[in-house]
């Protein structure tokens, strides 16, 4: 979210205390600034319903269970996907005008590695038989930089070594020295973590195989469930009394009558195709998918008793 403020050029959130929060943990609670254009939006609802004073917003769900004195930000919130908007823009923005680095270079504990590591994000989405997108997640690769190596200069690690690799990383850059040297290695590592990205695509693809196997079948099964309830309803209705006892009616209401009741045994005589034919196209959709990958970021992580 600060970054996000940062690229639109609004202030910065206010940090203020809550009753709750932690007081040695990271800052929880904040007031919104004054904020321009159409950021001035997401202010509305701050306001307490009856004593009309302004609440400080907190992201996690927990501060804001059972109270109404702060405003939870979730992630249908009109801040929250302002900022996710912005970001992906410049994740997408042309070369030379983007506002938000992709690469970065992080120092981390010396017994987080022992040589510094190369990791890399990128964006994987997967694409149905009719275009449609089926799945969306960022997906991340790693690999501890062997330069004394040329012919293995990058050994990649697994789903968990990466993950603590990346949870180790602090807020501290590198020195100049140490960045220099980086960038004389990346043309070095660039093929193999690229390649890393590349597998972990596959691996991915293969293992969510299974659960896009379970949305086609509850898809197809709720789908039917939905047509049968309304081919239900329409037999109700055919049952009702009233279809049952023309004579009670007059000329008119017995041809308005008819009509309706035609409608609606041709509304009911269509809704077997129209499962069918609906089915059909989950299984269109499901069928054969294809990943894409857009690589996003660059993260170097670098030990401390490297950084000279």
């Amino acid at each position: 979210m600060e970054i996000a403020l940062k690229l639109a050029g609004q202030p910065a959130l206010i940090p203020t205390k809550i009753e709750g929060g932690d007081p040695a943990g990271p800052q929880s609670a904040f007031f919104l600034p004054n904020l321009t254009g159409s950021w001035s939006l997401c202010t509305a609802g701050l306001a307490h319903p009856h004593t009309g004073e302004i609440r400080p917003v907190v992201f996690d769900h927990k501060l804001a269970k059972g109270r109404d004195d702060v405003v939870l930000v979730h992630l249908n919130h009109r801040l929250v996907q302002m900022a996710l908007r912005l970001l992906r823009a410049e994740v997408w923005s042309p070369e030379g005008r983007q506002g938000l680095y992709r690469v970065t270079a992080r120092r981390v504990p010396n017994h987080a590695a022992e040589m510094p590591v190369v990791a890399a994000h990128a964006r994987l989405v997967v694409i149905g038989g009719d275009s449609h997108r089926l799945h969306e997640e960022v997906i991340a690769v790693a690999g501890v930089i062997q330069p004394d190596k040329k012919d293995r200069p990058f050994r990649r690690l697994n789903v968990g070594e990466t993950q603590a690799a990346l949870e180790a990383a602090t807020t501290e850059p590198v020195s100049d020295r140490m960045q220099q040297q980086l960038q004389t290695l990346w043309p070095q590592v660039k093929p193999a973590l690229m390649q890393a990205l590349e597998a972990r695509m596959r691996d991915r693809l293969a293992g969510m195989q299974r659960l896009l196997d379970e949305r086609r079948a509850k898809d197809k099964n709720d789908i039917e469930a939905v047509l049968q309830e309304l081919a239900r309803a329409i037999e109700q209705e055919l049952d009702e009394p009233a279809y049952q006892q023309l004579e009670l009616f007059s000329v008119d209401e017995r041809s308005q009558l008819s009509r309706n009741t035609a409608a609606l045994r041709a509304r009911l005589e269509q809704i077997p195709a129209e499962i069918e034919a609906e089915q059909a196209g989950i299984e269109a959709r499901f069928a054969d998918p294809q990943p894409r990958m857009f690589p996003v970021a660059v993260t170097f992580l670098v030990p401390e008793r490297l950084n000279y």
